[in-house]
């Protein structure tokens, strides 16, 4: 699997301690020299140059080539770089959070993935409590919330999948204890 990330969701993510979970969920992620630059400016915070610095394995980087890409709207130069090294490298998913930057992405049939759904993935796989991260990014960091509603529909999904699971090997039991019995009563019969 192929993802290339922009610096927002790297960025985050290691502020609220759940940068791992890339790892843990794609194995590897590209991000462009622009990215990597972008996250080496004074004005980044000090955790997540320390993180960088200590080189993850799993974290590559490598030049992007900007021609192939011309964007239609204004962006950085960590949008551009990562949008063109997706491009270049026919990636999976582009890790953005950038606005114009996932218009463009998808524009250009990249399938993009913020965040939010990084963090929503981690869920589904019960690498992290959703209510929890969603707390955090919001009280630790200056990431943009969506609407209220959004959010409140990401929990509800959440809660709904965690009931589902909680069910499932209900049922299994249920149906494992049904079978036993059908069992001893054919073996009574015989």
């Amino acid at each position: 699997m192929i993802i290339v990330s922009d610096t927002t969701p790297i960025h985050y993510l290691i502020q609220i301690g759940q940068i791992d979970v890339l790892e843990k969920l794609f194995g590897q992620v590209i991000i462009p020299q622009g990215v990597f630059s972008e996250m080496q400016r004074d004005k980044t915070p000090r955790e997540v140059k320390a993180w960088l610095d200590s080189g993850p394995s799993w974290l590559q980087v490598r030049p992007s080539n900007p021609s192939l890409f011309t964007p239609t709207k204004k962006l950085g130069d960590g949008e551009r770089e990562a949008i063109a090294l997706a491009l270049e490298l026919g990636a999976d998913a582009l890790l953005m959070d950038d606005r114009d930057g996932r218009k463009e992405a998808l524009r250009n049939n990249v399938t993009v993935l913020t965040t939010l759904n990084i963090l929503a993935l981690g869920a589904q796989k019960n690498l992290l409590n959703l209510p929890t991260e969603l707390d955090r990014l919001t009280h630790q960091t200056n990431f943009r919330m969506p609407p209220a509603e959004v959010v409140k529909e990401m929990l509800s999904r959440d809660a709904e999948r965690k009931e589902r699971e909680q069910t499932i090997p209900e049922l299994t039991q249920e149906a494992a204890q049904e079978k036993e019995q059908e069992r001893r009563d054919r073996d009574i019969e015989r």
